[in-house]
């Protein structure tokens, strides 16, 4: 019985703790994040940001996406991925500024993507951004590290 114990409660622990090492956003067509600040915990591993557009219209129309750089690499991000077109995200092919970046999803989507918190410098200033075009003024918000 105590063997069976420990073995549930792992189970569990490792539940939780996958649940710590994951974030969550979401968007809506009115062009805002649900919040201004995610945290990256030091202890995970593997962080999954998931992240979900709660308005209406279609991607072409008005799609969301997040993307995550250092701060000072962002307008050099955007500019970059404007060029790319929505076809690429919005984001430039293998750009190595690009810390990890979703899909552009259009209203009801939904999205994740995994990335190694070890990917940052927690040193340097983060932020995360939407780089449809014409949204980064309003759809952004800082990365911290705990």
């Amino acid at each position: 019985m105590k063997k069976i114990s420990v073995i549930i409660l792992g189970l569990f622990a490792t539940t939780v703790y996958a649940g710590e090492c994951d974030i969550n956003i979401e968007a809506t067509a009115t062009m805002a994040y649900n919040t201004k600040e995610i945290t990256v915990k030091k202890s995970c591993e593997e962080v999954t940001l998931n992240f979900k557009n709660n308005g209406t219209l279609p991607k072409a129309v008005m799609g969301h996406n997040v993307v995550i750089t250092k701060k000072p690499d962002m307008d050099a991000v955007l500019k970059d991925g404007l060029a790319a077109g929505l076809n690429s995200n919005y984001v430039k092919a293998k750009d190595a500024r690009v810390v990890v970046a979703t899909n552009v999803i259009g209203g009801g989507e939904s999205t994740s993507v995994k990335f190694k918190s070890a990917a940052f410098n927690t040193n340097d200033p983060y932020v995360f951004v939407c780089s449809f075009p014409g949204h980064s003024s309003v759809m952004k918000g800082n990365v911290k590290f705990n």
